[in-house]
């Protein structure tokens, strides 16, 4: 296992003087529109130069069928896990993966589970709680989805999403059936 922080280690900003705990982060990204690859390491990119945030660890890239899609026929997934390490706020993450989506086109719309461009998805924040309507942590659907689970593991096998358990467990419960490794794709942090 990737070593997590120690939460009560405090990265103190040298201009204001500010503490922020350093916390682990695990994202998940998810394209089934245009250039699905290139989607994904643009979000890899993007997420590499935000400034406080570390990337410690890329997934294997895979594909999935699209789940409660709308749209029959729906085109497949390509998707992968990203860890980091940051002393970011919950919320400016979750500003900055929007702002991420925004950039590669990503249409919103009230239908949900729509095929998207690019979808970037806050799955743990450390051990942050939220509830709000613009941020859930940890993500609401996360343990039951094999498309998060399956890559989180590949990078972590003995983590745990919190409130939900271990993800080796959560894996094996769940359904892996249309989730295919891409053993040529691979995505690089530049």
């Amino acid at each position: 296992m990737t070593e997590t922080p120690n939460p009560n280690i405090v990265d103190a900003d040298s201009i204001t003087g500010e503490m922020h705990p350093i916390r682990r982060v695990v994202v998940a990204l998810g394209a089934n529109l245009g250039e699905r690859f290139a989607a994904l390491q643009g979000a890899v990119n993007a997420l590499a130069d935000t400034p406080d945030f570390f990337v410690t660890g890329v997934s294997p890239v895979y594909e999935s069928d699209p789940v409660g899609s709308p749209v029959e026929d729906a085109p497949k997934f390509l998707n992968a896990i990203v860890l980091a390490d940051t002393t970011l706020p919950a919320a400016r993450l979750m500003e900055r993966a929007l702002a991420i989506e925004d950039a590669f086109d990503r249409e919103r719309s009230e239908v949900r589970n729509a095929p998207r461009t690019l979808d970037v998805d806050l799955i743990v924040v450390g051990d942050r709680r939220s509830n709000e309507d613009f941020l859930r942590l940890p993500h609401p659907r996360a343990h039951e989805r094999s498309f998060v689970l399956q890559p989180w593991h590949d990078l972590e096998p003995d983590a745990t999403l919190p409130d939900h358990g271990p993800i080796a467990d959560l894996l094996q419960g769940s359904d892996s059936s249309g989730l295919t490794r891409r053993e040529d794709l691979a995505l690089e942090v530049e």
